[in-house]
């Protein structure tokens, strides 16, 4: 889910972005020449070559035609389908094939600069990301918007709303469409997400204000949950205000795939905690209910003798000591319904614990493990059986984590887990 940078930028002061340019100034007549193709391709024809775009790089930042063309790119990369954005985007980027990296920022920026439209700007990148599998062109492309975008987007720009049953039917649509963890099944199951003891809270870019970028969902609940079917069952009534001193963050969801790489990181959850204390003095501790969802994947991949290295004399208790990965994944998920011994569950537990805080590149392995540790959290409690649907069961067994947010405590956190160590609570070192 990059750290946060807050200083101020040229999209808080409502500026366009300047552009600029260390590039020599090209041969004025070869430029011109291109403007002047591309201003009559662009009336006859929907797709132009590469080299009537290099116009669009070389030509000088101040340019009106230049700009003008840059306007019209946009226009018709908006109305077209999707094939013919691709071969847009494909012939940009070998437009480019000879160009600085600062010379791709300096497009970027004429192309917002000129369409004053930053929606696209996120959609060009997701469209990258989607095609550049077989573009490879894309790739090269597709760098520095990102680095544009990181910084058009500062975390210190972003508008929370509290989201609520009254909230317009629009925004209630799109946390819906863009649940990523625990789906909305109906209105009825909307309605209790948004409850009185629950809060939901959308983060928005003044310059995409009908635009959620993120959805944060939280329970407040006397304790710190253990299970997801608890938590969102829309039967259960609501838990009065007054005895809550937990807030268990359940999900976190993006809604844009332009924006994929690009973390707000802790400011998200900063922001989200120090609104929740302002409401509700009684509020003492912060804790998430989260998937492991790389776990089953990882476990498989395990040979039995690194099944056995991880669970010692526990592997024998539960009888599958020559067991590999595969057997042990297979086993974990059917445990569920059955009435294993409780050496498996502890076995799962372990291998869970072992999966949770595993290294890789100096980063934890799982996604969400690397989110929440590298914002500070540390590993509190896994629970057996805490997420029974079939997505839940099929990436972690059933099994989900409780990763406690301690605000004292987070820099610290950070600290051990650069030194390669994530912070760990004791009861889950025992297992």
């Amino acid at each position: 889910m990059v750290q946060s940078k807050l200083e101020p930028t040229q999209l808080q002061r409502n500026e366009p972005p300047a552009i600029t340019s260390t590039q020599p100034a090209p041969d004025e007549s070869r430029v011109n020449g291109l403007l002047r193709q591309l201003s009559r391709w662009f009336e006859r024809s929907p797709l132009p070559g590469p080299q009537h775009l290099q116009a669009l790089y070389l030509a000088s930042p101040k340019d009106e035609a230049a700009n003008r063309l840059a306007r019209e790119w946009a226009t018709r990369y908006e109305q077209a389908e999707d094939d013919q954005r691709r071969l847009l985007l494909n012939n940009l980027a070998q437009a480019g094939n000879d160009t600085s990296s600062e010379s791709a920022a300096q497009l970027f920026r004429r192309l917002y600069a000129q369409s004053d439209n930053l929606e696209l700007m996120v959609q060009l990148r997701a469209d990258m990301l989607r095609w550049h599998t077989n573009e490879a062109s894309l790739s090269t492309l597709e760098q520095p918007l990102a680095a544009l975008l990181s910084s058009w987007f500062d975390v210190g720009m972003l508008e929370m709303r509290h989201i609520n049953w009254d909230s317009p039917a629009s925004l209630l649509e799109k946390l819906i469409q863009y649940e990523a963890v625990h789906e909305i099944r109906s209105w009825e199951d909307m309605r209790r997400r948004v409850a009185g003891d629950r809060r939901c809270y959308a983060f928005f870019h003044p310059r995409m204000s009908n635009v959620p970028l993120i959805f944060v969902e939280v329970a407040l609940a006397e304790n710190m949950i253990a299970d997801v079917q608890t938590l969102l069952d829309p039967a259960l009534p609501v838990d009065p205000l007054h005895k809550a001193r937990w807030a268990i963050f359940y999900s976190i969801s993006t809604t844009q795939s332009g924006l994929k790489g690009i973390s707000f990181g802790n400011f998200l959850l900063k922001r989200v905690i120090e609104e929740l204390k302002s409401e509700l003095p009684k509020l003492k501790s912060f804790a998430t209910l989260s998937p492991m969802p790389g776990f089953t994947k990882w476990l498989e991949k395990q040979s039995a003798s690194d099944i056995k290295k991880m669970l010692g004399q526990l592997a024998g208790q539960a009888a599958s000591d020559d067991a590999a990965g595969v057997s042990w994944a297979q086993r974990l998920q059917a445990a569920v319904d059955s009435q294993e011994p409780e050496a498996l569950k502890r076995c799962g537990l372990r291998l869970a614990a072992r999966y949770l805080s595993g290294m890789k590149g100096g980063q934890p392995i799982d996604a969400v493990a690397r989110f929440h540790l590298g914002n500070g959290a540390r590993i509190e409690r896994l629970n057996w059986a805490a997420d029974l649907s079939s997505k839940g069961r099929r990436q972690s067994a059933s099994m989900m984590v409780n990763y406690l947010y301690e605000p004292e405590q987070l820099d610290s956190n950070r600290a051990q887990l650069e030194a390669g160590t994530p912070k760990v609570a004791r009861a889950v070192q025992k297992l």
